[in-house]
């Protein structure tokens, strides 16, 4: 689970998710202005209710979680960070509404294969706790804990593939462990998720199967 851009009564909020790490003094956005069509974050419209990933449920978290940009216009996206909860599906979606918490990823995959999407990936979730990789990358939260293997199930691994295969997809970048990567691997952190239990190599043979298929109807 990731951590927040700005101070506040947010860091070292717990709950069921893991925060940790020192906070990040909020900056200005300074986002850039997109022009219509130019890249396929600047395609898509803030349509209420509307989503990036076909078929994914639209529960947003709260606007104090993450912050408005116009990606990949204004910031490239070129990484995918997989965190685990510590929890279930739906304290995550609780706690990413709750202003005070401090942090959001883009998407929470609940252990069923069900998808939800909080953030849309043109904005900046507050999940990685590393500035740079929060602009440059989509957070997907896994239901489930880290030490136990059983939280990973069949269900659960194919719906977060197809997933990162369509942010593969939708920007360019290739299905290897350069370019999806654990939260425990993004430079300054100091949470373990994924885990030992996390498959990787099985992850990234259902990802590439997947873009080897021919994009979902709707899909960018």
């Amino acid at each position: 689970m990731g951590k927040t851009e700005r101070t506040g009564s947010g860091i070292g909020r717990r709950r069921a998710l893991w925060i940790g790490g020192a906070a990040v003094a909020a900056v200005g956005a300074g986002i850039v202005t997109s022009r219509e069509g130019l890249l396929p974050g600047a395609a898509k419209p803030r349509t209420p209710g509307a989503v990036d990933q076909p078929g994914a449920e639209w529960v947003a978290a709260s606007p104090a979680n993450w912050r408005r940009a116009e990606r990949p216009d204004d910031y490239r996206i070129d990484r995918v960070v997989i965190h685990v909860v510590q929890g279930s599906f739906a304290t995550a979606l609780k706690v990413f509404q709750d202003p005070f918490h401090a942090a959001a990823s883009h998407y929470v995959v609940r252990k069923d294969g069900h998808v939800a999407q909080v953030v849309r990936e043109l904005d900046v979730a507050f999940h990685a706790g590393n500035r740079a990789y929060n602009e440059r990358s989509i957070g997907i939260e896994h239901e489930g804990f880290v030490d136990r293997p059983e939280s990973f199930t069949t269900a659960m691994y194919a719906a977060s593939a197809r997933l990162t295969a369509g942010i593969c997809r939708r920007y360019g970048f290739p299905a290897d462990r350069r370019h999806i990567v654990g939260h425990s691997e993004v430079p300054g952190a100091d949470h373990t998720d994924p885990g030992p239990h996390w498959d990787w190599d099985a992850y990234l043979r259902l990802v590439r199967g997947e873009l080897r298929k021919a994009p979902a109807k709707g899909a960018a």
